[in-house]
């Protein structure tokens, strides 16, 4: 494990792992900004009410949309980044680098895909099956929220989003799976 995390490799395998932890990033981060953008249209009150008051030092006075964008960004930059950092360390040994770039933003789109259908599924889900009130009365309470099943919707999908991401790194991890001789020849 401490491989992955610190591993011992020359200067351009190093700048090729960075290349794409900050790949990812930036990716991730850009589609956090769209993310809730949707998500604000569904729940303004997620965020009035509970994303505002967690990201205020991030607030500059831009107007809410603006605002939302860069929580969206702050929120999933560095998912982004460990995702890009692990799929580039598992494929960085591989040669040509023609070949690992494909198999890390194949990763990528993996992640993406896993992270959009677990959203759409949560807000599918929440939509047929509205959340019950009452099972979130506390957090609905506390924060002074009016449409509580808008909010709790959005929760769903945000929560999704992220569990979607991280299969999407896993499956990404495992069947994409290492070079063989015959995929580095036909790159």
């Amino acid at each position: 494990m401490m491989n992955y995390l610190a591993p011992n490799l020359n200067k351009a395998d190093i700048l090729f792992l960075m290349k794409f932890a900050l790949s990812g990033a930036l990716i991730a981060g850009s589609y956090g900004v769209l993310h809730d953008q949707i998500t604000y249209s569904i729940s303004p009150e997620y965020f009035t009410k509970l994303k505002f008051k967690q990201f205020a030092y991030a607030n500059f006075g831009l107007g809410d949309q603006v605002f939302v964008g860069t929580i969206g960004f702050m929120a999933t930059w560095w998912v982004g980044l460990l995702a890009g950092w692990f799929l580039a360390r598992r494929f960085v040994d591989v040669s040509p680098y023609t070949l690992a770039r494909k198999k890390i933003f194949s990763g990528f789109l993996i992640i993406f895909m896993c992270g959009l259908l677990f959203g759409v599924a949560a807000y599918v889900y929440g939509t047929l099956i509205p959340p019950d009130p009452q099972k979130w009365q506390h957090r609905v309470h506390y924060y002074g929220v009016v449409d509580g099943v808008s909010f709790i919707r959005v929760a769903y999908i945000h929560n999704c989003s992220y569990a979607g991401g991280f299969l999407g790194l896993i499956i990404s991890l495992v069947f994409l799976g290492k070079a063989r001789h015959s995929d580095i020849k036909n790159a």
